[in-house]
């Protein structure tokens, strides 16, 4: 579950100077990557995902609060990463890490949960159905990004439906309709900034994806 984030709320001058590293990004940016290093998401979320050879873009995951990620944790090309939210990133050299059985621990953590993730991502898109690939998306959005409000599980990220046709590769015309349809038979609504909200009986349906040990 993510950690409570607003993004309007200004850092204190403690976490600005913290050892100089963190570094700003604003929503939708591309993040740098280079193989000496790594980022380590501070506050907001990011976006993980690959060219495939035709230019499409093929989503990894996302990381979150804590979450480390950078090409020297991934063997994949074309790997790139764009801010889904304004965020705020901590840098570590690659011998810092190596040198730290903390930090390394870390590391370790945050790749199994990275792995685990595009597991449930690998298993949505095997799904035929193109609806029943958004509902279990939807689900995995709300365990990995939700924050639970009066009306069910809100998002913490404005996801586009271009975000959500990308990541089950359809196309963005069939997620307007599959959500309208959705929130006629209030599953989902939208709050004012636009940020889904995934009502309880949607939660309670037959639709749960089951992640098993995931």
């Amino acid at each position: 579950m993510l950690l409570a984030y607003n993004p309007t709320q200004p850092l204190s001058p403690h976490e600005v100077t913290e050892g100089g590293r963190l570094h700003f990004y604003d929503r939708g940016e591309n993040i740098p990557l280079v193989s000496d290093g790594i980022w380590q998401v501070y506050r907001g979320i990011t976006q993980l995902s690959q060219l495939s050879p035709h230019g499409e873009e093929i989503l990894l995951g996302w990381a979150q609060p804590s979450t480390l990620f950078g090409l020297w944790l991934t063997q994949m090309e074309s790997y790139q990463a764009k801010a889904l939210s304004d965020v705020y990133l901590k840098w570590y050299p690659v011998d810092e890490i190596q040198n730290s059985s903390q930090l390394s621990q870390m590391a370790l953590t945050q790749l199994v949960r990275r792995m685990r993730q595009t597991e449930a991502l690998l298993a949505i898109a095997g799904l035929k159905r193109v609806e029943d690939r958004l509902q279990q998306l939807l689900y995995l959005l709300k365990q990995e990004l939700g924050e639970p409000v009066k009306e069910g599980t809100r998002l913490g990220v404005r996801l586009t439906h271009q975000n959500l046709a990308s990541a089950i590769g359809t196309t963005r015309v069939t997620v307007t309709r599959l959500l309208g349809d959705f929130q006629r038979q209030g599953w989902l609504s939208f709050d004012g900034d636009r940020h889904i909200i995934i009502a309880e009986p949607f939660l309670n349906s037959n639709f749960k994806p089951n992640m098993g040990d995931y």
